[in-house]
Formats: structure tokens, C-alpha cells, sequence
């Protein structure tokens, strides 16, 4: 039988150990698995442990979010790795929504205080009725195939600046978080280079466990380490087992699971502001389809997955919203696991999604995986981030870069979505101004009209504008489709494409 590609599919060079529909021996699958849940684990608990102290929580409400958090992350995934794209794709807690739950916070909070009521179960309350009203417009935009229409407006051009900005835009969580304590970050660095670069050459082990091997041996050294006296409570590489000891063992009562704070409530400024959230998030899990696709030897995805993909996206937003957890997107950092291990299968990403679950319903598990050190968690930010900036180029380089008209739209989209950010951090966070001061920063000729819209405005100003794969994308689609250029030019021949149907093992009727 022939070796050629097929008409119309495009030569791949990624060749995973495991693809999307194989199933590796079960106690494989398990540590994979784990592999997925610590990448993701970091991230996803910082934002509770972020807006949980700035909602005036307390320590077990605080840890009823997290394992909130923990139980939504684990149901959107299966959402998305069975009825979505069927990719290895991890959801979890998207940072794009960050800016519009600072200012859902901001305004319950001023309301909890002239009510007399705790400011943090009234602002989730506010930010699960945002994210439920949120979630059905991300379903419409979805389920309604307006994305599959929208895939020739995202051509690589569009695609690959947006993909870099995703490894890029992250840099605050690696070395920062990493400088905490270079000593450890910087062996997790260099136990991941040497498990995953040099030793996984001849050695299947390490080719499919180097993250998991790197953090399970560089945390027991801190933990010994820990326990000597070396690294004292309150070291940034002291492993702490206290959250274990006050973690309830399960939470199974439906007051516990399903709307834990209580009923939702909605405000039309709060909904308003979390659709700017939205729309970055679409665009940052279109590029990440294309990234994990790519990485799982797939080739480009065909347009019904994108439009499932979303569609699947909001079915996820809304369970966070019902469970009582933020928003959730797809994991860069995950799908940077999968271009460093070459394990591609769904049926891997779906058993994480299990434990995810377990993790939200037995809080003890919670508790053992948050006593991870945070220099851990940063060395391992600062090995992965990079891949998926790279995989950007990838993306990019399927366009024409002979081309002075792609040359300068991919140019300035990066470049803009690198400066624009900058600009807003400069100026001062937008959501903690009032609507003059927006009105100053932007435009003082219609003072009334935006006046009246006040809060709102802000938050979707400031969502936009922090947001680099936002700024990126919208740039990159108005001049893609404006300045004149053809198919082949953009990267959008059919050579460079997989037909309609691909090899996804996944239904596309």
C-alpha cells in the first residue's frame, strides 16, 4: 500500500506515542493522567486562592472553592473530550475572565457591605449568574456553526500570533513564580529537559512520564528537605500538609455541589463585562484546537470541531456556573504536555477529568496535590509555556512568509498584543477606575453616553485591552480580511489542509 498522503492532507511530522484513539495499559493511563491533573493543578487553584482572600472568605470557604473549582474543571473536560472536539484538550479556570470577576467583586462587595452580608458568597453568586448567561451566548455562537463559518476568516496568519501569545502572554507565571526559589525551579528545569530531551531517547519511561517523574522527585526532596528543617513553614519550597489535615474527607449533599453559594443572581454591567471574557477565551481555545491538533499528528481541525469545540465551551461555563466554580477554558499548559510527551490520547485526558472530579468531591486529594511547592509549579511553567509559543511559529510558518503583506499583519498583530496589555498595566487596572477617568483615557468627546454606561464600559475596555490573544486576534482578523491577499498566500490551500471528516475518530455528522 502507498505511503503518499492523500489528496488535499498535508505531510505530518508529529507522530505521538499514543494517538487520539488509543488506549495505553491502565496503570500507564493512571500516571499519565496524573501527569495532566499536576500541570494543570497550579494554575487552576490560584485563581480561587486569588479572589477568595479579596472576597473576604474565610478558610473553609475558601477550600469549598477550590474543590468547586476542582469538580467543574473535571466535568467540562469530559464535556469537550467526548461531545466537543474529541482532542486531548484539559478545560480548566480561564484567566481571560479575570478582569470582569475583579469587577463582579468590586460591585458585590460595596453591596454586601451596605446590606450587611458577606461580601464572598453574594460576588459568586453574581459570577455564577454572569457566567450562566455568558455560557448560553458561547453555546449559541458554538452549536449554531457560526465558528466553522468564522474559520476562514482565522487564517494562519490570524492563528499563529495568537498561539505565541498564549505561550508568551504566560510569562508572568514562570519565572516569578519560579524566582520564589531558583535552587528548586531550576532543578524541575533541568530534571524536565534531561527526562523528556536526553534520557527519553532511550527510554520509553521517560518518554511518556517526564513531568510527572520531575515533580514527584523534586518534591520529595523538598518534603525531606521540609522535614529536617532546611526549608521552614513558610519557605516558598516548604511542602505544607496542613490544607490535607483540614480538607473534609467528601462533599456529596447537594447544598455542597450544586449551587454551593446559593442562587444566581444577574446584573446586565456584570453580563456585559464577562462577554469581553468570552470572546478572548474563544479565540484562545481556537488557537489552542489548532496547537493540540497539530502536536497529536492530526493536522488542522476541520470546522465542525471548532464549532463543537465551543459549543462545548459553554456547556462547560455553565456547569461551572451551577457547581459554583469561575469560568473555564482550554489549558495551554496542558497542551504543552502533550507536544513534550507525544501522548495524544483522548481516553488519557478523559481519565484526568475522573480524578479532577474525585479531586472536587474528596477533599483530602485536594489537599495532597496543593502541598506541591509553588518554585515546583513555577519550574515547571517555565519548561512548558515556551513549547506552545513554538508551536505558534508552526502555525504561521503554513502561510507565505516570503509575503510583506503577511510579514507585517502577523508583525504587528504579536507586537500590538504584547504593547497593548503593557499600555493598560501602565495606566492603571481600568475595572478600579470610575467611568470619567475611562472617559479621559479614551474618549473625552462622548463623556455622556459612555458616562451613563459607567462600570460596564470599563470592564469591557479593560477585558479586551489585558487581554494580548484578544488584542492579537482582533487585529490579525481586520487586517487579514482587509489588505488583499490570496488563499494561498494566507496559508488557506487545500494542500495545506486535512478534508472535512479528518482522522479525528470522532463523529463529524
Amino acid at each position: 500500500m502507498s505511503n503518499e498522503p492523500a489528496v488535499g492532507q498535508r505531510i505530518r511530522s508529529v507522530q505521538p506515542i499514543y494517538g487520539l484513539n488509543d488506549k495505553p495499559a491502565f496503570g500507564q493511563t493512571l500516571v499519565l493522567s496524573a501527569q495532566h491533573v499536576l500541570t494543570m493543578f497550579g494554575a487552576t487553584v490560584s485563581v480561587p486562592l486569588l479572589f477568595g482572600p479579596a472576597m473576604g472568605m474565610t478558610p473553609g470557604e475558601i477550600a469549598r472553592l477550590i474543590s468547586s473549582v476542582m469538580l467543574c474543571s473535571g466535568l467540562a473536560t469530559l464535556v469537550q473530550t467526548t461531545i466537543g472536539t474529541g482532542l486531548p484538550i484539559v478545560q480548566g479556570v480561564s484567566f481571560a475572565f479575570l478582569g470582569a470577576f475583579f469587577l463582579i467583586v468590586s460591585g458585590a462587595t460595596v453591596e454586601a457591605e451596605a446590606a450587611g452580608v458577606a461580601a464572598g458568597p453574594l460576588a459568586m453568586q453574581y459570577i455564577a449568574g454572569a457566567i450562566i448567561l455568558g455560557a448560553l451566548v458561547e453555546m449559541v455562537v458554538g452549536f449554531s456553526g457560526l465558528v466553522g463559518v468564522l474559520r476562514r476568516v482565522l487564517s494562519p496568519v490570524v492563528i499563529g500570533p495568537v498561539i505565541m501569545l498564549i505561550g508568551l502572554a504566560l510569562f508572568q507565571h514562570g519565572a516569578p513564580k519560579a524566582g520564589t526559589h531558583w535552587p528548586i525551579s531550576g532543578l524541575t528545569i533541568v530534571l524536565i529537559i534531561v527526562f523528556s530531551l536526553i534520557l527519553s531517547r532511550n527510554s520509553r519511561f521517560f518518554r511518556l512520564f517526564p513531568i510527572l517523574t520531575a515533580v514527584v522527585a523534586v518534591t520529595t526532596l523538598c518534603f525531606i528537605l521540609s522535614k529536617t528543617g532546611v526549608f521552614p513553614t513558610g519557605h516558598p519550597s516548604n511542602v505544607n500538609l496542613e490544607a490535607v489535615h483540614e480538607a473534609q474527607w467528601i462533599r456529596l449533599t447537594p447544598g455542597e455541589l450544586l449551587f454551593p453559594w446559593g442562587w444566581p443572581k444577574f446584573h446586565l454591567g456584570f453580563f456585559l463585562a464577562i462577554l469581553a471574557g468570552y470572546l478572548a477565551s474563544m479565540v484562545e481555545s481556537i488557537g489552542d484546537y489548532h496547537a493540540v491538533s497539530y502536536m497529536a499528528g492530526a493536522g488542522d481541525p476541520t470546522s465542525k470541531q471548532l464549532n463543537r469545540g465551543i459549543g462545548s465551551e459553554g456547556v462547560g461555563c455553565f456547569l461551572t456556573g451551577v457547581f459554583g466554580g469561575f469560568a473555564s477554558t482550554s489549558y495551554s499548559e496542558n497542551i504543552g504536555l502533550v507536544g513534550l510527551t507525544k501522548v495524544a490520547s483522548r481516553w488519557v485526558v478523559q481519565v484526568g477529568a475522573v480524578i479532577l472530579i474525585l479531586l472536587g468531591v474528596f477533599g483530602k486529594f485536594g489537599g495532597f496535590a496543593a502541598a506541591i511547592p509553588g518554585s515546583v509549579v513555577g519550574g515547571l511553567y517555565c519548561a512548558l509555556f515556551g513549547l506552545i509559543a513554538a508551536v505558534g511559529v508552526q502555525q504561521l510558518a503554513k502561510a507565505d512568509l516570503s509575503s510583506d503583506r503577511n510579514l507585517f499583519i502577523s508583525g504587528f498583530s504579536l507586537f500590538m498584543g504584547l504593547s497593548v496589555p503593557a499600555y493598560f498595566a501602565a495606566r492603571g487596572s481600568v475595572e478600579g477606575l470610575q467611568a470619567g477617568q475611562v472617559l479621559a483615557l479614551y474618549t473625552p468627546t462622548v463623556e455622556g453616553l459612555l458616562d451613563s454606561l459607567g462600570p460596564t464600559l470599563a470592564g469591557i475596555v479593560s477585558s479586551i485591552g489585558s487581554t494580548g490573544m484578544a488584542v492579537a486576534a482582533i487585529c490579525g482578523i481586520v487586517l487579514d480580511n482587509v489588505v488583499p491577499g490570496t488563499d494561498e498566500e494566507r496559508g488557506l490551500t487545500p494542500s495545506l489542509l486535512v478534508p472535512e471528516g479528518g482522522d479525528l475518530g470522532v463523529g463529524d455528522d
